[in-house]
């Protein structure tokens, strides 16, 4: 029987080519190994699961490949690259600071750097969760990290930049690496879908996509969880429910009971949604993206800002068309006080309940203070 693998690791990115969503930080990492203009201490810098320590990985590998390719890529070919693709490599070493953060593991690694490569140019030291090392261990790494041997290459990566030390981070070329695009982890997980012979609405894809929050990581491992439960063919219905996740049906149609007045069948909806287990601040959360969703859709312009799949997007122009600008304002106002209220609330159905009838009265409302006067 074989070993499973699972997605995030079976198709980690192995080439600077394959990196997904950080194409400005590749472009400017492989210029600079061209050009031979390589800093000796680097800070990789953003959200769990945007490729930070995999690119620190892949230019670990480039800097030492014998017989890089002309657009500068490993050829997974030579000596070098092999005993890194196996696990091998004696010139690559990495420590996870999260448990190694101490005075002596610093000590230990120090001691290491100044013995030289005996195969390659470099070695390459990748601390991943840099922010974890206590302050003394900062302290022990400056000197080392200011004037390290020629062939010492420092990759530090951190989710925290801000715990880091100043003079940890002038010593360092810092890589913000950006959240994931939604287009592009919806892109790599219909690419895997087809290698793995997976059959899934592109709508699923972008639920998954939406639920991981710019990380590519989480949405591999969500992926995973659905192939697990459905099988080899995603459902819709079968995801949402999976991730807990509240359909877009429900606030398409309590927007449409609560811009007509409808305050019986918005509270009925809303029961529903409870009767389904989700809890009241999920609802409030959920329906103020709606609204800026729809306050989206006002504009042609900015229609853009809008990262769901056509057919929704479709769905959200129709009702954006219906619903007037100060609906949806006052609408975002209320959602935004609840919000705020709903930890320290006592009732918290009462509260989502009397916001949902305020959202319902906001064009009634409106109609009576443009009613004109009568003089009598």
């Amino acid at each position: 029987m074989d070993q499973y693998i699972v997605s995030a690791r079976k198709y980690r990115p192995s080439t600077f080519e394959t990196v997904v969503g950080q194409q400005s930080i590749t472009s400017t990492l492989k210029n600079a190994i061209k050009d031979n203009h390589l800093a000796q201490a680097f800070l990789f810098t953003g959200t769990r699961g945007v490729g930070k320590t995999t690119t620190a990985r892949i230019l670990a590998k480039t800097i030492n490949c014998f017989n890089r390719s002309e657009d500068i890529e490993a050829c997974n070919e030579c000596d070098s690259c092999v005993s890194f693709n196996e696990g091998q490599s004696l010139n690559i070493f990495e420590l996870d600071a999260a448990s190694n953060n101490s005075v002596d593991d610093i000590r230990n690694l120090i001691d290491q750097v100044r013995m030289a490569p005996q195969i390659g140019t470099h070695k390459v030291y990748i601390i991943d969760e840099v922010h974890m090392l206590s302050a003394n261990a900062f302290n022990a790494f400056l000197k080392t990290l200011e004037e390290p041997p020629p062939h010492a290459i420092f990759i530090l990566a951190t989710t925290e930049k801000h715990k880091i030390i100043p003079t940890i981070l002038s010593r360092c070329q810092i890589f913000d690496f950006n959240r994931i695009r939604l287009i592009d982890i919806v892109n790599h997980l219909s690419s895997i879908a087809k290698k793995e012979g997976v059959t899934a609405d592109e709508q699923v894809y972008h639920i998954i996509a939406e639920k991981a929050d710019g990380s590519l990581r989480d949405a591999l491992s969500m992926f995973d969880q659905q192939v697990s439960f459905s099988g080899k063919e995603l459902r819709f219905e079968d995801v949402i429910k999976n991730l807990n996740i509240l359909d877009y049906d429900y606030y398409f149609k309590i927007v449409d009971s609560l811009k007509d007045g409808d305050i019986p069948s918005s509270l009925l909806i809303f029961n529903e949604i409870v009767l389904k287990g989700f809890e009241g601040h999920q609802f409030i959360y959920g329906m103020s993206a709606h609204l800026r969703n729809l306050m989206v859709c006002k504009a042609p312009k900015t229609i853009e800002l809008l990262e769901v799949s056509e057919n929704v997007k479709k769905r959200y122009q129709l009702q954006a068309a219906e619903a007037n600008k100060e609906f949806l304002l006052e609408g975002i106002e209320i959602l935004t006080q609840a919000d705020y209220r709903y930890k320290s609330s006592q009732n918290k159905r009462l509260l989502v309940e009397l916001s949902l009838m305020q959202l319902a009265s906001i064009n009634s409302e409106a109609s009576e203070k443009k009613k004109p006067e009568i003089i009598a």
